[in-house]
């Protein structure tokens, strides 16, 4: 692919359809232009590739470039000025890929089997297993009430026992779930024990469309999530995409297959990650929900907060959150009554924007708790396998680690990168820098980020025929570095010195409580010794120091002293005067 002269891709999310238009300019590919139309998945068009030509227009209209012939996008390029050569597109339009997973145990075969539907980009409505604690009509009811697109059973090792599985295809078969979309049978994927292969064909083959792939666990110290997705991925083309209105005809449009918007911004991740050998965290918070995606030392998580977002959803995070948990974060007063109102007229009026400084800061003030709550969902899904046997050193067995261990280590992490309304178009980037602060607390050195205008998923489709393209773009056009946060771990009395920062033959003190910033653009770098205080660790251990390569940003070099795990004051007045005396620190206005 390393022809392509330009690129289109589009990514029809549930409201809004957007298109970039990419093209090679000496020797790498930058943004170009974008344009955006209303998503026409629904009556009364009930075609997308309606909004796609009307996105593509408006790019169109900004370049003077004819894209449209026939009433489709012109592929290949035919001069400067007609057609493009290649033509991709992710799709979250008619609320996504919705799937069920069904495992033996919920702690092992039911949870490999919910990473490997998350990983594919799945939104998953419901966990069923054998020991889940519900009755077997209450499961069956259940099955009957969801009309998922996708079922995904799994559960047992190669050569273990068959009866829990045959158990589970019964279940399944009694309830005879109607897929969402058309008439054609549910879809259904297999990826348990070998052994159980026949009895599930046996008992499901007939009535649904089954796919029998590797097994997920095969060993309870292997998890094989591969043959699954790639299945999911397939069956998402084939029932989900071919059933919604219009999604045929775009097929027949684009240069490679349509991916889901989630498993597109995943692809561009892992991307990413394994080009700069980085460990990276990435969010994408919504009206509705908040994915979190993550790859550390090659272990890619991908988890789904369904009913936390900042529109259609805040109201329960009011409710999961708590209003305490809300009000810590706001710089002045405002009683329990006033909060509940303006959050439920949020809820009411989902396209509305804050009006004044107050309520920008409520909102922000639940973005932080919407973050922190799908954060906590995620480190709970990435973990280590359970229920493996380990060997452990002295040290570590009288630490009493537990199997199943989370795999993020906010010490490794090289990089936060948020997206979404609230983080990408936030009035002031130091909000952002603020809100990914106090929600995800990273540890020592890490790079906060932000995606300009949310184009990683159509960059992650492109990842997978142009990774070179993809990730040029990502670096030059899609990423906005706020700058690296340096964030010494431990406790310590307010005003005690917790570290000293010496850089170009200067040595800077920061002390327990405060924040400050080291103006540095984009682009710039200094080397830096950091020498923590006793109790004190940037990295290195307690007290030791490290030598560090610092990056600047939009917002510069943040150094965050207030201590890990961040502890605000208990007192009202005291803790009010610390959030403005944090803002004042990024530069932002007291309220």
């Amino acid at each position: 692919m390393a022809e392509a002269r330009s690129i289109l891709a589009t990514d029809c999310g549930s409201t809004t359809t957007k298109a970039i238009l990419i093209e090679k300019q000496g020797a790498e590919y930058r943004l170009v232009t974008r344009g955006e139309a209303p998503t026409t998945v629904e009556a009364p068009f009930d075609d997308v590739t309606i909004g796609v030509l009307n996105a593509t227009r408006e790019v169109e209209d900004l370049t003077g470039r004819k894209l449209i012939e026939n009433g489709k996008i012109l592929t290949p390029q035919r001069n400067e000025q007609e057609g493009v050569d290649l033509y991709l597109s992710t799709s979250s339009a008619g609320g996504g890929l919705q799937m069920m997973v069904m495992g033996v145990v919920r702690q092992m075969s039911a949870e490999s089997a919910q990473r490997a539907a998350l990983g594919a980009g799945a939104i998953i409505m419901d966990v069923i297993a054998i020991d889940d604690g519900r009755k077997d009509y209450q499961k069956i009811q259940r099955l009957r009430e969801l009309r998922p697109d996708i079922v995904l059973l799994s559960g047992g090792t190669d050569g273990g026992t068959v009866t829990h599985l045959v158990e589970l295809a019964e279940l399944l078969l009694a309830a005879d779930p109607r897929p969402r979309f058309g008439t054609m049978k549910l879809p259904v994927i297999f990826a348990g024990n070998k052994d159980a292969r026949e009895e599930i064909q046996r008992v499901l083959g007939e009535r649904f469309d089954l796919r029998i792939v590797d097994n997920l666990r095969p060993t309870l110290d292997r998890e094989n999530l591969g043959p699954a997705r790639e299945a999911i991925h397939e069956l998402f083309l084939e029932h989900v995409m071919q059933q919604a209105p219009g999604y045929s005809k775009l097929m027949s449009w684009t240069s490679a297959d349509i991916m889901s918007t989630p498993n597109a911004v995943g692809k561009i991740m892992v991307t990413i990650a394994e080009q700069r050998g980085i460990n990276i965290l990435g969010v994408d918070i919504g009206g509705a929900t908040t994915d979190v995606f993550s790859v550390f030392d090659g272990n890619y998580t991908r988890t789904v907060s369904a009913n936390l977002g900042m529109s259609y959803s805040i109201c329960n995070v009011m409710l999961e959150a708590g209003l305490t948990n809300i009000r810590r974060w706001l710089p002045f007063d405002l009683d329990d009554y006033e909060i509940r109102n303006r959050l439920r007229n949020k809820m009411i009026r989902p396209t509305t924007i804050p009006q004044t400084y107050h309520d920008l800061l409520l909102e922000q003030a639940v973005a932080r708790e919407a973050l922190r709550l799908a954060f906590v969902h995620h480190k709970q899904l990435a973990r280590g396998l359970k229920g493996v046997q380990q060997q452990r050193t002295i040290g570590e067995a009288l630490e009493q680690a537990e199997t199943g261990r989370t795999l993020v280590d906010m010490m490794k992490l090289d990089m936060i990168v948020g997206s979404g309304g609230v983080l990408s178009h936030a009035p002031r980037r130091a909000q952002s820098a603020l809100m990914m602060m106090d929600a995800y607390q990273p540890e020592g050195v890490t790079m906060l980020a932000v995606d300009s205008i949310f184009m990683m998923p159509q960059l992650g489709v492109l990842s997978t025929v142009h990774p070179e393209a993809a990730a040029q773009v990502f670096d030059r056009d899609c990423l906005i570095r706020l700058g690296t946060c340096i964030a010494p771990v431990g406790q310590g009395k307010e005003g005690e010195p917790c570290l000293t920062i010496e850089y170009n033959g200067k040595s800077e003190t920061f002390r327990v409580g405060e924040i400050r910033v080291l103006p540095m653009g984009v682009g710039e770098t200094l080397e830096a010794v950091l020498k923590p205080s006793r109790g004190f660790d940037v990295g290195a251990g307690r007290g030791r120091t490290c030598e560090a390569r610092l990056e600047g940003g939009v917002v510069g070099i943040i150094v965050d002293a207030r201590g890990r795990p961040l502890q605000l004051p208990s007192d009202d007045a005291l803790r009010r005067h610390k959030l403005i005396e944090w803002l004042t620190a990024l530069g932002l206005p007291e309220p």
